[in-house]
């Protein structure tokens, strides 16, 4: 019994994600959702510029403790070992929620392209952005990075092998191809409001600290890492006779 329900719990924890990302589609894009990015603005400046900051903190810190080998260990001392990455993936989807909930839009408009073509390439490049952080984490092993293939495991009473380092595809180019994604998704706009610089600034300041964060830990678990690292570039891939060498080896989870 306490196997279905831990892998129920992975099953939810994998479609409030999923409900997660196809909203945060929306929210940045301002995209058919009934609060965005830059909906219209209903606070004073200060009281919205405080609170937006206050919740991507909130999210930063949530997505960089809950991640720290030293959290794992005391979470798994409460919870099964198999839903330790459902309740990451969970928190952080609720984070997320929180943060669509209680946004407050700007104003304010910092440059709007007006020529079409370069506007279609302005969404173009948002939609490369999105896409390629969902490919990326099939690199990786999509199931395992959200918590389904650990629970699924579990359900059929086997034991769980972590992932074995490798450089999948793109990660041959650049390291952390997840969150160059993320910085075309979070920049790639016809229009830049306040409120859209406000959010790429400060996720992109996140996202500098973060890499350096998740390779502390990754060269501490694989230290083949250090030599991949010193290889490839971080997250503008400029391809080199080094990089093309790179070995296609089995998944790594970034």
């Amino acid at each position: 019994m306490k196997r279905i329900v831990v892998f129920a719990y992975g099953v939810i924890a994998y479609v409030v994600f999923l409900a997660t990302y196809v909203y945060a589609v929306g929210f940045v894009g301002n995209i058919g959702v009934p609060k965005s990015l830059d909906s219209a603005p209903t606070a004073p400046l200060a009281v919205s510029l405080a609170i937006n900051i206050g919740l991507l903190a909130l999210f930063a810190l949530q997505h960089s403790i809950m991640a720290r080998s030293w959290f794992k260990s005391a979470l798994t001392r409460l919870i099964p070992q198999s839903a330790e990455r459902s309740t990451y993936v969970l928190a952080s989807s609720v984070a997320l929620i929180l943060l669509f909930w209680q946004w407050r839009p700007l104003g304010g408009v910092v440059w709007s392209i007006e020529d079409e073509a370069f506007r279609t390439a302005a969404y173009l490049a948002f939609a490369f952005g999105w896409l390629l952080v969902l490919v990326t984490t099939f690199l990786i092993n999509h199931f395992d990075l959200f918590g389904l293939r650990q629970v699924w495991v579990y359900l059929l009473g086997r034991r769980y092998e972590p992932l074995t380092f490798g450089t999948p595809g793109v990660y041959r180019y650049v390291r952390h191809p997840l969150y160059l994604g993320w910085l075309f998704a979070f920049w790639a706009t016809p229009t830049m409001t306040m409120t859209h610089l406000l959010f790429a600034t400060v996720t992109t300041a996140y996202i500098l600290v973060a890499i350096q964060l998740e390779e502390r830990d990754l060269v501490r678990a694989h230290p083949e890492y250090e030599a991949y690292r010193r290889r490839v570039p971080m997250i503008v891939p400029v391809p080199t006779a080094r990089m093309a060498s790179t070995a296609r080896t089995s998944d790594v989870k970034a």
